[in-house]
């Protein structure tokens, strides 16, 4: 085993802790860094990243979303003897057509792959689509609890990735040789709209999910009604813009390439979720 522990960032996030949870099965040293996890470390206190790095060869970033924050920190680690890193991105960020960006993220995502690119070390870049995770512990589990998903995203779908499959592309690059100076564009075997989502999920779950399609006007204004301020709401909208339009359909190949097997399909993710209790009231 090496004695050097592999950062993990956003160690308490749906990506994060199962990169930990794969590198520790592996019986591999892991320091687990978030704001409230085993390691104390957050992006905005850089008083907090010296003890993150100390004695760390690879690391996986998870990026503060709307910060320019990567670049400092990989400068932070390079002079700490950091070799290897790991970049958590986006998929569609090379398309100024693929989302409004009314959260102000872009600028900074892309000035993190630049600084990761120029910096000399071993890196590579996961880009994930739709996390199929989003519909169990993120973005859309409430509604499918309640049992009523309403979304403005009308007749599309996207090729939901699963985020064990993200982890374990993650973990890859972080201990083989032969990811180095690669981009995985990552995503699940096909598309699924949230039709179908809703009806996979219902069959494994056991009981009725349905997909109501609403529009823009209405998805805020139900936003607001529960409390989000109309900005916020808004920003969620165009979140779905997407989905709706079918900018993340496509099927990419990055699973099979860092893995040599292909990815797990939404009908997996679903039934697995489901055994392990995931959509109990």
């Amino acid at each position: 085993m090496s004695e050097h522990p592999i950062l993990v960032t956003g160690a308490t996030g749906k990506s994060g802790r199962r990169v930990v949870g794969q590198l520790r099965s592996e019986g591999l040293p892991v320091r687990a860094a978030a704001r409230n996890g085993e390691h104390a470390f957050d992006w905005t206190d850089s008083r907090t990243w010296d003890s993150a790095l100390e004695g760390v060869r690879s690391l996986y970033l998870v990026q503060l979303d709307g910060t320019k924050l990567v670049r400092p920190f990989v400068e932070r680690a390079l002079r700490h003897g950091a070799r290897r890193i790991v970049l958590a991105s986006g998929r569609g960020i090379d398309d100024p057509d693929y989302a409004k960006d009314s959260g102000g993220v872009l600028e900074g995502i892309l000035d993190s792959e630049a600084a990761v690119r120029e910096s000399g070390l071993e890196w590579t870049i996961s880009r994930p689509g739709w996390f199929a995770q989003n519909f169990s512990e993120g973005f859309f589990a409430d509604a499918v609890r309640t049992g009523e998903l309403r979304l403005p995203a009308g007749d599309g779908g996207a090729s939901f990735v699963d985020a064990e499959d993200i982890a374990a592309v993650v973990v890859a690059a972080l201990t083989e040789d032969g990811h180095a100076g690669r981009t995985y564009e990552l995503s699940g075997p096909r598309a699924v709209t949230l039709t179908e989502a809703a009806a996979t999920i219902s069959t494994a779950a056991g009981r009725e999910i349905r997909y109501v399609p609403v529009s823009v006007a209405e998805y805020v204004a139900d936003l607001v009604r529960k409390g989000l301020p109309p900005a916020d709401a808004e920003a969620f909208a165009d979140v779905i813009a997407p989905l709706r339009e079918g900018r993340d359909a496509y099927v990419s190949n990055g699973v099979q390439q860092a893995l040599a097997r292909p990815p797990r399909s939404f009908a997996q993710f679903a039934t697995s979720t489901a055994e392990a209790g995931g959509w109990r009231s």
